[in-house]
């Protein structure tokens, strides 16, 4: 007779395991802002990003194994530019792409020995602050429509506590910005912008909202009152 495991225990062993793979990466924070979209990752890498376009007006952020949200990423950017190509780019949107992920990351976990060690964000800026969409997907498929603001990966729990107490929806991207160094650290000092990776969708541009915030541009952010 073969080894006999219940299907609870492999369940449970699976999703123990995904948690302290994710629970090992640093973590990042997402906030809807007055002008845009902000996200804000601890990443001291210059070349390796947590943080990407998808389309016009789309985000994608990932936490955990970068080889595997990368490849999640790729995916992701492939079937928007065919359903805009094949229909119109309006039709590319942040509820479908987090549904298809759902699927994915659902089917690895349910079927494979090892589930994906990520968690991931799709988010889409809207005309006002009421239409942004920030969709958090777990390791098992699972998809959470946040509001207001989001946290992956790493110290999850104790960041979530922090941010509840300090996000308010009035903040632009320079105040969204500022907090995410803040709730990000460990201590009570900010982290520096050499630690930091930052994205920004702008609600006031027409097409393309995508754009990054770094160098002399987030230095001068950090250090505003």
């Amino acid at each position: 007779m073969p080894f006999y495991v219940s299907p609870e225990q492999v369940m449970k062993d699976r999703a123990d395991y995904a948690r302290k793979g994710i629970a090992r990466g640093r973590s990042l924070v997402a906030f809807s802002a007055t002008d845009g979209i902000v996200v804000v990752a601890e990443n001291p890498s210059r070349t390796l990003y947590k943080i990407s376009e998808i389309y016009d007006r789309i985000a994608f952020a990932g936490v955990g194994k970068y080889n595997e949200f990368e490849m999640l990423r790729i995916a992701g950017v492939r079937q928007a530019d065919i359903k805009g190509y094949s229909f119109a780019r309006e039709d590319v949107n942040a509820r479908a792409l987090a549904n298809a992920y759902a699927q994915t990351l659902g089917q690895v976990f349910t079927h494979e020995m090892k589930p994906y060690e990520v968690e991931i964000l799709v988010a889409q800026v809207g005309a006002t602050q009421e239409d942004d969409e920030l969709f958090h997907i777990l390791y098992d498929g699972t998809v959470v429509d946040e509001q207001g603001f989001t946290v992956l990966g790493g110290e999850a729990e104790r960041i979530i506590e922090v941010t509840r107490d300090r996000y308010t929806a009035d903040l632009d991207h320079g105040g969204a910005v500022r907090l995410g160094a803040a709730v990000l650290s460990t201590d009570d000092t900010p982290l520096p912008a050499a630690s930091l990776e930052v994205a920004f969708l702008d609600r006031s541009r027409t097409r393309r909202a995508f754009g990054r915030i770094r160098g002399d541009e987030l230095t001068a952010i950090l250090e505003a009152s």
